[in-house]
């Protein structure tokens, strides 16, 4: 059975969160990559920043419809919703543009799963995490790649 630890890459590109907006972008697009773990100073991984957190950044805040009924206000979206998306919009760091609940994986974990989670996620990147350290990262690629070895 093919598993993570036999697909991952080791070589990882990750950013701190307090890497700056502008630094993550150009890391992004220097290595052609759509995704990359976010991890504290002791390797440990804290989220994820994916192109489409930071193509969020640059959509225009949507004015949140409300109801009012004898000059009460009541917005009809949920204001924890609103305040998300605008911290999303105003990031200047990883850390107020990544995700922070982060699927991952083990390195025992079965290529089958693993390209169930993409499947069903829409993920094209997920972090292989030990011990909650970041040990490797598997992308579509990696996966796609396990159907023309002889294993």
């Amino acid at each position: 059975m093919i598993t993570a630890s036999d697909i991952m890459e080791t070589s990882i590109i990750s950013v701190t969160p307090d890497t700056d907006i502008p630094s993550a972008v150009g890391i992004l697009l220097n290595n052609h990559i759509n995704g990359v773990p976010v991890v504290n100073d002791q390797e440990e991984l804290v989220g994820i920043l994916c192109q489409s957190d930071l193509i969020f950044a640059q959509k225009e805040m949507p004015i949140p419809p409300i109801f009012t009924i004898l000059d009460s206000i009541f917005p009809l979206s949920s204001s924890k919703k609103i305040d998300e998306e605008f911290r999303k919009i105003a990031a200047t760091t990883v850390a107020q543009a990544m995700v922070k609940d982060v699927i991952s994986v083990e390195p025992d974990t079965p290529v089958s799963e693993i390209a169930s989670l993409m499947v069903e996620k829409h993920f094209h990147t997920i972090p292989v995490v030990k011990h909650k350290k970041l040990v490797g990262i598997i992308g579509k690629e990696d996966v796609l790649k396990t159907l023309t070895s002889n294993t």
